[in-house]
């Protein structure tokens, strides 16, 4: 999700008409001191992870630890194609549905069988 400049000048705009012009420069500095006091945590904690991990922390690929990229269904079907060997996968049946469904042929022009108290 990202912020363009319009959005931020309606913001703005919004922001005029409710807090009012006299209180709108004293909100504008708390947020301006709450965003240098995020920035500074975020460094904090940066700086705090590069000691305890030592020089193994410049050597992290972050990009492939971004948990955005992992799509499960790609995932999914990269695995079923490296087992088959690049073959399509079929479709997998259950052996319990494979073992207790009759399989019934109907008759050309012969209604399918309908249960009425099952529904």
């Amino acid at each position: 999700m990202s912020i363009s400049f319009d959005k931020i000048l309606v913001i703005g705009i919004i922001a005029v008409f409710l807090l009012g012009p006299q209180r709108l420069p004293m909100y504008a500095q708390k947020l301006a001191q709450f965003v240098k006091m995020l920035r500074g945590l975020a460094d904090t904690a940066k700086t705090r992870m590069r000691d305890e991990m030592g020089p193994d922390f410049d050597d992290i690929e972050w990009q492939k630890l971004d948990p955005r990229q992992y799509d499960p269904r790609r995932i999914i079907r990269d695995a079923l194609l490296a087992d088959s060997g690049g073959e399509t996968p079929q479709p997998i049946t259950p052996p319990a549905v494979r073992a207790t469904a009759p399989v019934e042929t109907l008759e050309a022009g012969e209604a399918a069988p309908y249960d009425g108290e099952a529904t």
